[in-house]
């Protein structure tokens, strides 16, 4: 039986051989690894004692470009860094968690808020990096629901693509597809808008912890859906018959 001359090549080479042998073959190009080459991250801490961490940028970017909707009455989930940063024409603005140390403005599991958070209070309701460590998700997102006006909405994110949290539950690592499963059993009725943010380069820049300020603008901004580092969400409640919007 005669051996192809590839079959022969391959017995003598050993794997990383064979691979370095068909990457240059196929013009694949060849990895630089330099001080990327290591099994420990650069920051164990997300990067925040770095700089500002991976999944910030595209959180920040979403506020933003949401801001005009971050007004009148808002509920933030543990504290209201983000409602006062990017809020606007503000009334009342309140927190709730779980933790009593953040001393928010309502102590409880947000699951089961009934009778301590108010039906239809809230024009918007904040839950950034929050939805991977909620238990009862659904119920979390029923609740959600529950306590925005009619025409108010729901601006949240959640991590996927990144190291696990060590102080507290991670339970939800899903890309854009899984939350829409989600929302539109938590959500129905409800007009969603879901969207995953980053890229490779991201998510390597994520897992090894660095700060968002170490890469450049342009190289953030690009989306490859394969790679998600943080995916967001946008619920709006739908208005009551013969109400307009706010």
């Amino acid at each position: 039986m005669k051996v192809g001359w590839r079959t022969w090549l391959k017995g003598w080479l050993s794997p990383r051989q064979v691979v370095r042998m068909r990457t240059l073959a196929r013009r694949l190009g060849r990895p630089r690894w330099g001080n990327l080459r290591r099994t420990r991250p650069f920051s164990t801490r997300f990067g925040f004692d770095r700089g500002t961490p991976i999944d910030r940028f595209y959180l920040e970017r979403f506020l933003a470009a949401h801001a005009g909707q971050i007004r009148g009455d808002v509920l933030e989930i543990q504290c209201d860094a983000y409602t006062r940063r990017f809020g606007r024409d503000l009334a009342a603005v309140h927190t709730v968690d779980i933790n009593p140390a953040f001393e928010p403005t309502y102590c409880c599991d947000l699951a089961a808020a009934d009778g301590v958070i108010p039906d239809d209070r809230y024009d918007c309701f904040l839950l950034p990096n929050t939805l991977y460590a909620l238990r009862d998700l659904e119920g979390c997102l029923k609740q959600a629901a529950r306590v925005v006006r009619p025409g108010g909405v729901i601006l949240a994110s959640t991590a996927v693509l990144g190291p696990l949290v060590d102080d507290g539950p991670d339970l939800w690592r899903m890309p854009p597809q899984g939350w829409e499963e989600v929302a539109r059993r938590a959500w129905p009725g409800c007009e969603v808008e879901i969207a995953g943010h980053g890229n490779c380069l991201a998510a390597v820049a994520a897992l090894l912890g660095l700060a968002h300020e170490e890469l450049r603008g342009e190289e953030l901004a690009v989306r490859d859906d394969r790679y998600p580092v943080l995916v967001t969400l946008c619920c709006r409640k739908p208005q009551r018959s013969g109400e307009s919007s706010p």
